[in-house]
């Protein structure tokens, strides 16, 4: 490359000889008034690393200890946190990050953004609002293909104007009650939900932030100001086109693992009786609108409607306020049953715990032979005032119980599902009334009266963050009033944040400092972008493709403060129009789809899809050329080289 380019009359670089890449990046950054603080300190980390780039060995060993990392990610059975934390360790060890550049991951502000916004996501799941969210956007599809439509293109269209980061953390709880819903794996679901997130970012100006980064270094350098849509003569295109694939991709080469709860995992069947409430949602609904009839891993017996039961019921028949509905099925479907707003546990006994309901919880007890109330019914037996717990399902050696949960008279070796404080757990651990008690993770009924808040709250921070508000600033506004309203407590809160998620963004942040300041990123984009050439297509090709490496190998934004210097340059050497090769480092930068490192999306939706790190590289490496081919097309159709 080797020229540093002042700013021409026209905004286009006039050549200057500089045999440094370090000056080239620096005359990059001369001071200005600021457009967005995001990027500056990522503009000036790229020149700052070209300045104090280290020694020739730790260069290469810092691109090795790279490609050990992916080794190990691909034939090994290690969690990304692990192994990104042990190579954090390694350079730690080595001398070539310092202790406060390997940690400073953990104060990084798009990860303390991703650990907020889980806060923000479990006030939805807790309220139910994740529910009314996902029949909304994602309906009830009757495939697997058809799920995932559904799933990416609203999916793209809301990401063209909201942040893909916060979109994603929206979306992960409402995608894994699809899942369950449906019976359609995670697998097939959460990749796509992140590459969908990804190519709507591209549509817009405020996509993502990384294009808010390319705007900022771009006004700094020649004053030229990005439109809104300028990217979009690209981003649409690629968008629809990536869509397809991935609709496609994610059908047929995505893995099946982690499917939903099927009646065949789990030989204990429940028998549970719900009640339609007065003034439900459901009333009036027939049983396959109300979402009843293709339960995972539940059947709905039979309804009884005052004296009359049904026990052939239509998937037409229209429920009534007041309906008792008997469903069989596996414990983890009654915990959703559970959930679904509109329906109660039929016995009123429920209303008459001492502790709130949003405090309870469900837990399994197994009746021992020497419990008092063996051979007695349910209702006869008094549970609820001899426990303070009441019985919502039975589950028995596998048979299907017929009566109503009163009715049922009690044996030795019965499993129950009770509704109770979590205490109930530990007062009866060591009782000779049961053999066995064990609290079931994330049964506390859903505070539904509380869902319209949470929703409006969560609208209100997309709303925010698209006007301009700081991510950060109204994702702790937004949850600390979830918290403040009791939409979710302080212990669900806590528990709600994937560590291991966060862990592995803040481990990749310091692995890419260390690629960036011994100059291993630099050596890699200068040594590209020189053997381009002067033909304006190829050098395009180039810049588009090491600004992809560079995003999957440190950070979307960083390697977009790294190859704008150096795309402009290239511009300027060949007497051609910027635009091509800014949009070019727009698209790259935003288009990491081929690792879970490309994006943090990807990481996000790793563990909670079941991931191996050879999914990505299958689905995503012919994605990442496919995007790159309609970028290449069609950024110089849009904006013409002269």
């Amino acid at each position: 490359m080797g020229f540093c380019p002042p700013v021409g009359k026209r905004g286009f670089f006039q050549p200057r000889k500089s045999p440094k890449l370090l000056r080239l990046l620096l005359c990059a950054h001369r001071p200005m008034q600021s457009f967005s603080p995001s990027w500056l300190p990522l503009a000036q980390s790229a020149a700052d690393s070209a300045a104090t780039a280290g020694e020739p060995w730790q260069i290469w060993f810092t691109l090795g200890l790279v490609g050990v990392v992916f080794v190990l990610l691909i034939i090994t059975s290690l969690t990304p946190d692990i192994v990104m934390i042990g190579a954090v360790a390694v350079l730690l060890a080595s001398g070539i990050l310092s202790p406060q550049q390997a940690l400073a991951g953990m104060s990084n502000e798009g990860v303390l953004v991703v650990g907020i916004l889980y806060v923000v996501a479990a006030g939805m799941r807790e309220t139910g609002g994740v529910y009314w969210l996902a029949d909304l956007l994602f309906g009830r599809p009757k495939s697997v293909m058809n799920g995932i439509v559904r799933l990416v293109f609203p999916t793209i269209g809301l990401s063209a104007f909201i942040a893909n980061t916060p979109l994603v953390v929206m979306l992960l709880p409402a995608v894994d009650d699809l899942s369950r819903r449906q019976r359609i794996p995670a697998s097939k679901l959460m990749i796509p939900l992140s590459y969908a997130a990804i190519l709507g970012g591209t549509c817009t100006l405020i996509g993502t932030s990384t294009n808010l980064t390319v705007k900022g270094l771009l006004f700094d350098i020649n004053k030229h100001s990005l439109g809104m849509f300028d990217i979009s003569w690209v981003g649409i295109p690629a968008a629809i086109v990536g869509g397809i694939y991935t609709v496609f991709a994610a059908r047929y080469l995505l893995p099946d693992r982690n499917a939903a709860v099927s009646a065949a995992s789990d030989p204990r069947e429940y028998t549970v009786e719900m009640m339609v409430g007065p003034g439900s949602p459901l009333v009036g609904k027939s049983i396959e609108a109300a979402g009843l009839r293709h339960l995972p891993g539940l059947f709905l017996a039979e309804i009884h409607r005052g004296e009359v039961s049904m026990p052939a019921v239509s998937p037409q028949e229209r429920l009534n306020a007041g309906d008792r509905l008997l469903f069989a099925g596996v414990v983890e479907s009654v915990v959703e049953l559970q959930k679904i707003h509109g329906l109660v546990p039929a016995t009123d006994d429920v209303f008459k715990l001492q502790a709130p309901r949003p405090q309870r919880c469900l837990i399994e007890a197994v009746v021992s032979n020497t419990c008092p109330f063996v051979g007695m019914s349910i209702r006869d037996a008094r549970f609820r005032n001899h426990y303070n717990a009441v019985v919502v399902a039975v589950a028995r050696n596998g048979e299907r119980l017929r009566q109503k949960i009163g009715d049922i008279v009690l044996r030795a070796g019965d499993t129950l599902l009770v509704e109770a404080h979590p205490s109930f757990a530990d007062q009866q651990r060591n009782s000779q009334d049961f053999y066995l008690v064990s609290k079931i993770e994330d049964s506390t009924p859903p505070r539904h009266e509380l869902a319209v808040l949470a929703v409006g709250l969560v609208a209100a921070l997309v709303i925010a963050t698209t006007l301009g508000m700081n991510v950060l600033l109204a994702g702790l506004i937004v949850s600390g009033i979830m918290l403040a309203t009791r939409c979710i407590s302080i212990e669900v809160a806590r528990k709600s944040v994937n560590w291991e998620t966060i862990l592995t963004i803040a481990a990749s942040f310091s692995l890419g400092t260390a690629l960036d300041k011994t100059g291993a990123a630099a050596l890699i984009a200068n040594s590209a972008t020189q053997l381009a050439g002067n033909n304006p297509w190829v050098s395009l090709a180039v810049i588009y493709l090491v600004t992809l490496l560079a995003t999957e190998l440190i950070s979307n934004n960083t390697a977009a403060a790294l190859m704008l210097p150096l795309a402009l340059s290239t511009a300027s050497q060949l007497g051609v129009s910027f635009m091509p090769f800014v949009i070019a480092v727009m698209m790259a930068a935003s288009a990491g789809f081929a690792t879970p490192f490309g994006y943090q999306t990807n990481l996000m939706v790793y563990g909670p899809g079941g991931y191996k790190f050879i999914d990505y590289v299958k689905v995503g490496l012919p994605l990442d050329f496919l995007i790159a081919a309609v970028t290449i097309a069609l950024a110089p159709w849009a904006f013409p080289f002269k």
